[in-house]
């Protein structure tokens, strides 16, 4: 029988056919953006590959990388350029690098990429390594060379984490550092000297915000941005949940270990881990705007009965908002709206509601301070004499020294001992001191603010309600459930003044009568 009429049957060849006459390109690169800048390296990869083509008769289409990519991936930007441009093109024989480790240094998925290539006809050769990587024996050394390239990558990696442990555990930060902050003794050898910038300044207000007054994240980038500084909601997130800011230092790098750091403290561990257990509670410190709209006494009010600060939810079938202890067992819920307005009556008994009014009681009010205040401003007179007299002396002094009355020994002497008196005065004066000035701006705004004060709360946004209630009520209220009535711990004493002034006086039709305080009052 004729084999000739078997034929059809043939199966064609497996083995991957190259073309000889094909055209190449080649791929440089170095590691770091430093070596790139040097150029040198670059340079000498180029020239090696070229004479590699100029010996072997092949021509180069096209140039790729030229730059610093990581080895660390194959995902470089140049690096799948120069694949797509190969596998788009039929022309393509060889793709020439300086050495393997140029190529790649990811170990298997390096000579997994250079075996797909070969499936095309396109051969990875390397300028320096003088090995034929179509032969079984030359693609068992290329693939050698790979896994040596990404045991070499991974011994490195180990050394600098180790390093960077190391450096970790003695207190200094390994990478860019959090915002805020900055190096003042950069280099290589030296010890770094980290301090706050002016915005890391800033962002103190940031925690303090969010430990005293529960601002959403939002609230907080605005308030934040009328000072100077404009930060985005994830930065502002990562922020107040990074122990860094107060003098801790945990990385991933030591997993399982806490160290206290040479960054100076931006707040302390107690307000951070306040402000981080509010976090906790509250997702990432976003609240719904419908939430905290209806309910801006939340956590202002505590239980009468056990000190627990109220939150709330909604009722989604009826649609409505209730406050809650969340004690377990407390079984004390109240209609927002009830305790809002029952609140909103509360504040009406701090309310001037006739203009009349005002200039009188600021004149008892500024009485009342004034007596209650006698020593203090008695005391503050003593001591701007004492230190005008000081100032007296000290240019006395000068002035003896200039005409040779004493000599230099006596001069540095007498104004040491005057100084340091000089600046205990100051301290006891700052301390005690009492403006009158300002007192009167702060009571006409307390006087400005009470005669809107119900309609700046009822009416106001969240941030103003939350103001003014910490305004009045500097330490919050109490709720007592049982008999539905709040119960106050302190008042400002300009609006308990103002209460009980209006109070005694809301029955007559004219003028006031002064008012003995059974107690000092102190300007808030």
């Amino acid at each position: 029988m004729n084999n000739e009429q078997f034929k059809s049957f043939l199966k064609k060849a497996s083995k991957t056919i190259f073309n000889e006459d094909g055209k190449a390109v080649i791929y440089t690169r170095v590691s770091t953006k430093e070596q790139a800048e040097n150029n040198q390296s670059l340079t000498t990869q180029k020239k090696y590959c070229e004479d590699y083509a100029s010996k072997n008769g092949i021509d180069v289409l096209a140039y790729f990388g030229g730059s610093y990519e990581s080895p660390k991936s194959d995902e470089r930007k140049e690096f799948q350029k120069m694949l797509e441009f190969v596998n788009r093109r039929k022309n393509i024989s060889y793709i020439i690098v300086y050495s393997y480790d140029r190529f790649s240094r990811t170990g298997t998925n390096g000579a997994y990429i250079s075996a797909e290539l070969k499936k095309k006809g396109i051969v990875v050769v390397s300028a320096t390594q003088n090995i034929d990587s179509r032969s079984i024996t030359g693609e068992f050394q290329e693939n050698l060379f790979h896994l040596f390239s990404q045991f070499d990558n991974n011994l490195r990696r180990e050394k600098c984490v180790s390093g960077m442990q190391e450096r970790l555990r003695r207190g200094y930060w390994v990478g860019p550092l959090p915002f805020g902050y900055r190096n003042v003794n950069p280099g290589k050898g030296k010890e770094p000297k980290y301090e706050l910038t002016d915005n890391g300044r800033l962002l103190k207000y940031a925690f303090k915000w969010k430990a005293e007054l529960d601002l959403t994240h939002k609230e907080i980038i605005e308030r934040l941005a009328k000072k100077g500084l404009v930060i985005i909601e994830k930065r502002i997130s990562r922020i107040l949940r990074n122990p860094f800011y107060c003098g801790k230092i945990i990385s991933s790098h030591i997993p399982g270990e806490i160290i206290e750091g040479k960054q100076p403290k931006l707040i302390s561990e107690e307000m951070f881990l306040k402000v981080n257990g509010m976090l906790n509670k509250t997702g990432y410190g976003q609240k719904l705007n419908k939430e905290a709209e209806e309910l801006p006494l939340k956590k202002f009010v505590r239980s009468a009965k056990c000190g627990t600060p109220y939150t709330g939810y909604l009722a989604k079938k009826k649609g409505l908002w209730y406050y809650k202890n969340n004690r377990k067992g407390s079984c004390e819920n109240r209609s927002a709206k009830k305790m809002n307005a029952k609140f909103a009556a509360l504040m009406s008994s701090y309310h001037i509601k006739e203009e009349k009014y005002k200039e009188p009681l600021k004149d008892i009010l500024l009485d009342i301070f004034k007596e209650s205040n006698k020593e203090v401003m008695n005391q503050s007179k003593l001591n701007e004499k004492k230190i005008d007299k000081i100032e007296i002396q000290l240019d006395r002094l000068e002035e003896r020294y200039v005409f040779e009355e004493i000599n230099k020994s006596q001069y540095d002497k007498f104004k040491q001992k005057l100084e340091q008196e000089k600046e205990e005065l100051l301290k006891e004066y700052d301390k005690s001191g009492f403006d009158l000035s300002n007192l009167e701006k702060a009571v006409d705004k307390a006087l400005n603010y009470s005669f809107k004060l119900i309609d700046m709360w009822v009416c106001g946004s969240l941030e103003q309600k939350r103001k003014l209630q910490k305004m009045v009520f500097p330490e919050g209220i109490e709720y007592d459930h049982e008999n539905d009535v709040y119960r106050t711990f302190r008042v400002n004493v300009i609006f308990e003044l103002i209460r009980s002034l209006s109070t005694e006086n809301k029955d007559k039709k004219k003028g006031f009568s002064q008012v003995e305080p059974k107690k000092s009052h102190l300007v808030a």
